[in-house]
């Protein structure tokens, strides 16, 4: 099915009113938000040095990548807006295959570097971003968007991290074994993953931070216990990257265990370096 699907779906670059049209109604349906991006915004963005992905099976729009340029004083990058897939059509690659979509397509308009930011508790888009794509993070911005009413950040701060990718010259991450001790030590609580202490003292050239794999299940079941996550991960990565660490992969612990674990390296890793 997963390959029929990617074989069958069709990705190109959206241009007229009426495309991104259909890409508002697509948004506020994933999302549930009748705040969405206006169109006479995504129009402005793609006719000023932007771009909006969409990815087609049988004439259907089933996902979408937002863009938008940015400039920090002294470089130009690309702000890697949204990503959004219908829900009837998650876990198939389809956001992996518009996110090499959007670097071709950057790489062709002259940009190399692509940022975006994400909920560092969200492990799908952890291992598209860290693991799959190979970017990296050095910044960690707490409640980055202030509160926000829909379904996946309701009542949580939206803490985040702002992902570098070098599209040009793709870090190579190197190999590695998972040591012990981790940085958060975890505990099973009933069905979840539970925070319990936390070690700053870590001085070797790696080092692990566990995060739970099923954070949308914790907040819906136990929702003071999301909210721990957040507060422990929080304080452990301001203090990491803040010293220069920088997160350069998410991994799966094991095969039978429920947690993921970020790698932290010492040393800031911008352009490949």
């Amino acid at each position: 099915m997963k390959q029929e699907i990617l074989s069958a779906m069709v990705i190109r670059n959206l241009q007229t009113v009426e495309e991104l049209e259909t890409v508002r109604q697509l948004e506020v349906m994933i999302w549930g938000l009748e705040d969405s991006v206006p169109v006479n915004q995504s129009v402005a963005a793609v006719k000023n040095g932007g771009f909006i992905l969409g990815a087609f099976l049988k004439g259907e729009l089933i996902g979408f990548q937002y863009n938008f340029p940015g400039f920090d004083g002294k470089k130009t990058y690309l702000c890697s807006h949204s990503l959004g897939i219908h829900p009837e059509y998650r876990k198939y690659g389809i956001g992996e295959k518009l996110k090499i979509a959007q670097r071709e397509t950057a790489i062709g308009m002259g940009y190399d570097l692509i940022t975006w930011t994400y909920d560092p508790l969200e492990t799908v888009n952890g291992n598209l971003n860290l693991h799959k794509l190979k970017a990296v993070c050095t910044t960690y911005m707490e409640n980055a968007y202030g509160e926000m009413p829909d379904n996946m950040n309701a009542g949580i701060p939206t803490d985040r991290f702002l992902v570098e990718w070098w599209i040009k010259e793709p870090i190579e991450k190197p190999e590695y074994t998972i040591g012990h001790p981790l940085v958060i030590k975890t505990s099973i609580n009933g069905n979840f993953l539970t925070p319990n202490e936390i070690d700053l003292t870590r001085v070797n050239d790696s080092l692990f931070v566990p995060v739970p794999d099923n954070f949308q299940e914790i907040k819906k079941h136990n929702f003071p216990l999301a909210l721990s996550w957040r507060e422990k991960t929080r304080k452990v990565f301001t203090y990491y990257l803040s010293q220069g660490w920088t997160v350069t992969d998410l991994v799966k612990h094991d095969e039978k265990s429920n947690q993921y674990l970020y790698l932290l390296e010492k040393g800031a890793r911008r352009n490949g370096n």
